[in-house]
């Protein structure tokens, strides 16, 4: 038997162990796999079988990965397909006529997606005019159109990386449809100004370029700063980390769902601290129709104190509160939190001193007739922690289950005597459960 399946072997016939099964699939399933490969890869798949020798022509995504030009040539010359699903180019040569050319292939093929990665080098004109483009990732240190048309029709979603910041209003006017946008950029000093009525999703992450294209020594600190406004009242989704800004502003959020807000300034001492807290809670205040909200303050957490005190906040909507801070004041959100079910709160107190701090007795009453699961991270088992363990367990007459996460560099005494101290709270919720992990 084994003889026989040789024989067959030798003679090019197919044994039941060397089906063929890739070959058995149609020409587009073939081409759907290969759209997955960059372009030159799917190129070389022609050498496989008669079958497959222009089957690359006809897949619907091209992508050129620092490509030559004979292979984009070759590419562009016998590409079959009249619309282009997906385009993506990688090019750090800095070459404008090479990237114009390429650009202007794919948009003359009615793309869809593009998604650019470049060095210096120019964007065609072009780009700003397509009538098809649905998804546009730029991932380029270039300028956005000041002037000049824009409009961009069916463009849904928009990602800018490193893009200089000129040029938001004009291209963000250009696109009526427009539901995404994220941008990542880094800047010395900026106005950004985002206003749409269409946008669901917005993603901002600025950091502080902190003097890479200066001189480091007499670079002057006080000018690296952005000032941000939002207008975008159909927004349902929010990522902001805020990493080198003065002043932020944001119109009315009434339709927003998630919010993740970073405030981490990284250069102490550029700014007016105590006004941008000021902005920073007033900001916050913006997301009290939100359901799931993840707050970051902690660098702010003695101004916050003071900007809070003067306002009452009201969070009716929220389910979920996720909060990074240092101190007590993190209990200032629950005032007015009557649907709040999931609590996560980390660094509750760092041991340091903190200034303007509540002391325990004065934590605000909260209304927690909801609340069902804890989670406290980075436990060191402090006075000011172990009072909000207290009236977490008195006050939440439903909770079901409180997760404490200690520290690490907590010893075993001073972990089982924690243990111990919180065993002997009154809890509410007669079946709520403590328990305990290491961070």
């Amino acid at each position: 038997m084994e003889e026989q399946q040789h024989k067959r072997i030798r003679h090019g016939e197919q044994t039941p162990n060397s089906v063929d099964r890739l070959s058995d699939l149609p020409d587009s399933v073939l081409c759907h796999i290969l759209s997955f490969l960059q372009t030159k890869i799917s190129v070389a798949t022609s050498i496989l079988a008669r079958r497959w020798r222009f089957l690359w022509c006809y897949v619907p995504n091209l992508h050129f990965h620092h490509a030559n030009e004979d292979c984009i040539n070759s590419v562009f010359l016998l590409h079959k397909l009249q619309t282009i699903n997906t385009f993506r180019f990688t090019d750090f040569r800095d070459e404008n006529d090479r990237v114009e050319k390429c650009i202007t292939f794919a948009i003359e093929r009615n793309v869809k997606n593009i998604d650019i990665f470049l060095c210096m080098a120019n964007l065609p004109r072009c780009i700003y005019t397509c009538k098809t483009l649905v998804d546009l990732t730029i991932n380029s240190i270039d300028l956005l159109p000041e002037s000049g048309p824009v409009f961009l029709p069916l463009l849904k979603k928009l990602h800018l990386f490193y893009v200089h910041q000129n040029g938001y209003d004009t291209l963000l006017s250009g696109c009526p449809v427009l539901e995404e946008l994220l941008i990542h950029s880094y800047t010395d000093y900026a106005s950004f100004k985002i206003s749409s009525p269409t946008i669901k999703r917005l993603l901002i992450d600025l950091h502080s370029a902190g003097g890479e294209s200066s001189n480091e020594s007499n670079f002057d600190y006080k000018r690296c700063y952005y000032k941000l406004e939002i207008n975008t009242p159909a927004l349902v989704y929010l990522y902001l980390a805020d990493n080198s800004g003065q002043h932020i502003k944001c119109g009315p959020l009434n339709s927003l769902i998630e919010a993740n807000i970073e405030a981490n300034i990284d250069i102490d001492g550029y700014i007016d601290d105590v006004v941008y807290a000021r902005y920073l809670v007033e900001f916050i205040d913006r997301l009290r129709n939100a359901k799931f909200l993840k707050l970051n303050l902690s660098h702010y957490t003695k101004y916050i104190q003071s900007a809070l005190c003067a306002r009452t906040m009201s969070f009716r909507n929220l389910v979920k509160l996720e909060f990074t801070s240092e101190c007590l004041f993190s209990l200032k959100f629950l005032e007015d939190a009557d649907n709040l079910e999931i609590l996560i709160l980390e660094e509750v107190h760092k041991q340091r001193a903190i200034t303007g701090c509540m002391e325990p007795e004065q934590v605000p009453t909260c209304r927690l007739s909801r609340l069902r699961t804890t989670k406290l991270v980075g436990i060191k088992g402090n006075l000011y922690e172990l009072e909000i363990i207290r009236y977490l367990l008195r006050n939440a007459k439903v909770m079901e289950k409180m997760e404490i996460v200690y520290s690490r560099c907590l010893l075993r005494n001073q972990k089982n005597n924690m243990i111990e101290e919180i065993s002997t709270f009154q809890r509410g919720s007669s079946v709520c459960e403590v328990r305990y992990l290491q961070g």
